[in-house]
Formats: C-alpha cells, structure tokens, sequence
C-alpha cells in the first residue's frame, strides 16, 4: 500500500467520524431550536389570549353588566373573547388553534378532550406546575401544545358558575343548568390550551442540515484534493526521484546527476543528506579501486 493510499485512508477516516459527530450535533441543536421557535410562539400567542381575557373582564364586563340581566352576553366572558381573537388569527393560520378546556364547561364545544383531560388532571394533582409542553403526531403534522391551568382566583366567577340558583337566567336559558356549575375559589377547572404547528420550523431545519452537510462534504472533497496535490509535489515526488537516483548508484551506474531540492523544509534536507551520502559512497568505491 502506497503512501498516498494510507494518507487518504487516514483521512477519509477522519473525516467520516467528524462528519458523524458534526451531523449529529447540528441535527440536535437544529431541531432544538426550531422546538424552541415553536414554543416562543406559543408563548407568545397565550399571552395575547391572556391579555385578552384581562381586558374583557376588567374593562368589558363592567360596561355590560345592566345589559346582562336582560340578556346574556358572550362579549362579557373572557374566554369568548380570548377565543374570538385567536379565531381572526386563525384566519391567516389555520392550523393554530386556542381552546380553553375544562373538565365541566358551561359551553359543550369547551369540552376537554382525552389528552386535554389529562393536562387538566396533571396540573390539579400538581398544583405548582404552571406549565406544561406536549408535543403529539396529528393527520396533519407534528404539533406542539403549550398549556397552562386555568383557575377560579376571582369570586366573581361563581356568580355564574357557583351554585345554579345563583346564575343568571339570562344564560341557564341559552346552556341550561346542567354543565359548568359547581365550581369553587381556588379549583382548577380546565387549562389553556394552544397549539402550534411544528412542520415549517422542522423542515427549515431538515434544510439547513441538508445544505450545511453538503458544504461540509465539499471542503472535505476540496480540502482532500489540495492536500493530495501538496502530497505528490512535496513528498512522494521527491522521495521518488531519489529512491530512482539511489537504484542507479547501486548499480554502479556513472554521472548519476544529483538531485537538489531547495528550500528549509524536511524534504530538502533529506534531499541534502542523500546528495552527501552518495558523494561519501563515490568517494569510497574511488578508494577501493584504487
């Protein structure tokens, strides 16, 4: 096996442990941030529905509430706010979607799912998680689910959802009295629920991997190339013409020219000693014929 076949097998080595370790480590961080892109989003859209829910009971219900003992109003609820808003946005994105599901809900379409009942019970058996990530595999994509408890903190919720006697008429007459009652200060009800889809982030991120491992491959190709040519003209050049001097001079061959490598490097002064060394062999066989 030649010198430059075990220079490149060293190398094709090398390069294939650094491009696994690289492609794993940039997979990892990829993915790990595109999950983080999600999750800031997320974040970011259940404060807005948050703020949503704030400004409705602290500036909206007030306004409304004469009103609400002639006729139930939705616009008095903040999470029919926080859900109309996110609706406007869902028109633009729909595969984003808000809900506010609850274990017992006045309105039937707030209803918590199998897998939402179950972030409901996690956050009433923990009650010092604040948040909780899901991510599932749906029809349409892998998604993420930011949730966060929704509690009774404010006594004025029972007035609707406490005891049934105490609800206004106005809305047992649109969602009759057998859901969305019983609800006491304090209790855990249901959780806030956004979902966001992970399929544009992850395939940003598959591209990115995809285009830095071809980049990656193509300076090894590049870097492989150039350290060959150095290689030949460098060394196995060199070492070739000498090894080729040396097998006429043991030949006994005359007038062999010399070869002369110039420059400081390890090659020319191998050149240098070879040149010495055969002018010592020359100068011994003079000797011993004479």
């Amino acid at each position: 096996m030649g010198l430059r076949m075990k220079f490149n097998l060293v190398l094709l080595l090398a390069f294939a442990i650094g491009l696994v370790l690289a492609g794993y480590m940039s997979d990892q961080i990829l993915k790990q941030n595109a999950r983080e892109e999600v999750l800031q989003n997320a974040r970011i859209m259940m404060g807005s529905a948050s703020g949503a829910r704030t400004y409705t009971a602290e500036h909206v219900k007030p306004l409304l509430t004469l009103q609400m003992k002639r006729q139930f109003l939705p616009e008095t609820v903040s999470a029919y706010a926080a859900g109309q808003s996110f609706k406007a946005l869902r028109t633009q994105f729909p595969d984003y979607t808000y809900k506010e599901a609850a274990l017992n809900p006045t309105n039937p379409n707030d209803r918590a799912s199998d897998w939402e009942a179950d972030i409901v019970q996690e956050f009433r058996n923990n009650a010092e998680r604040k948040e909780l990530i899901v991510e599932r595999n749906t029809p349409t994509g892998r998604m993420l689910n930011l949730a966060r408890p929704l509690g009774i903190h404010d006594e004025g919720c029972l007035t609707c959802h406490g005891k049934v006697e105490d609800a206004p008429k106005t809305m047992t007459d649109i969602y009759g009295v057998n859901n969305g009652f019983g609800w006491k200060l304090n209790e855990i009800i249901g959780a806030q629920v956004v979902t966001v889809p992970m399929s544009v982030p992850l395939a940003r991120a598959q591209q990115t991997f995809t285009t830095f491992m071809i980049l990656l491959g193509a300076v090894f190709v590049l870097l492989l190339a150039l350290l060959n040519l150095l290689l030949h003209f460098v060394v196995i050049r060199p070492v070739v013409r000498m090894a080729g001097i040396a097998t006429e001079v043991s030949m006994g061959k005359p007038d062999v020219p010399e070869y002369v490598r110039q420059g400081g490097d390890e090659i020319a002064s191998l050149s240098q000693s070879f040149n010495r060394m055969r002018l010592s062999l020359e100068n011994a066989m003079k000797m011993l014929g004479e």
